[in-house]
């Protein structure tokens, strides 16, 4: 039976960031290292039950705006209760507006960001392979996005927050001491993963974010050990 594959959609309605053919070609070395195949595609089409049957995991790269079919939701939406998994990164929190469903798996929404600049990732959860590779306190550039509410929700999401923005060390932050920034969740028998991380084209070549994202895809899809 093939092993199933990594699905890196890229398709954009709204902003498009520049970085994401760097993202997609990172995303789909980092699949081959774990032993995964990965496809990159834009075409809605793509979200069909028979389709979503092969993936180990969908991967929304800087997706933004409305970029699936009432069709593909609903396929999407079965795909993850019934075990499937999702990376989301960076402006995929600004996907899907309209669809209720996509928001409460997030726990938010997108609610702008400062200008690009540095600052600090600080690390509160070194026990996922997503975080384990990272310091304490990651200095980092990005732009730092802001949320139209906590993602924990009210505390029953089952949200596990992983990293945070340390507000004191850049401008613009609106969250205060607690600003999560990377978050994973279940959902059913599913997964989901979210990295608000990933703006700029250089990011997807630094050795630290690429251990990130590979972490990502190894919680969300492990490969079963060998008999």
């Amino acid at each position: 039976m093939p092993t199933p594959d990594v699905l890196i959609y890229t398709r954009t309605t709204g902003y498009r960031h520049d970085s994401i053919p760097d993202g997609a070609e990172a995303l789909t070395e980092l699949a081959h290292d774990l032993g995964r195949k990965a496809e990159v595609t834009d075409d809605p089409e793509a979200f069909t039950p028979g389709r979503l049957a092969e993936c180990a995991v969908v991967v929304l790269l800087s997706t933004t705006g409305n970029v699936l079919t009432p069709e593909g939701r609903a396929a999407f939406e079965a795909y993850l209760r019934g075990g499937g998994a999702l990376l989301a990164v960076h402006a995929a929190a600004n996907a899907e507006p309209d669809w209720p469903f996509y928001g409460e798996l997030l726990g938010t929404r997108f609610d702008g960001h400062p200008e690009i600049q540095p600052g600090i990732v600080l690390v509160d959860d070194h026990d996922h392979p997503a975080t384990a590779p990272l310091p304490d306190r990651w200095s980092w550039t990005d732009e730092w996005y802001n949320f139209t509410s906590d993602p924990r929700g009210s505390g029953e999401s089952g949200v596990r927050v992983l990293a945070r923005a340390d507000e004191s060390s850049y401008r613009g932050g609106t969250h205060g001491d607690d600003h999560p920034l990377v978050w994973c969740r279940e959902v059913d028998r599913g997964r989901a993963f979210f990295t608000a991380l990933g703006h700029a084209s250089e990011t997807y070549r630094d050795p630290a974010f690429r251990a990130h994202l590979s972490g990502a895809l190894t919680w969300l899809a492990p490969l079963p050990d060998p008999a």
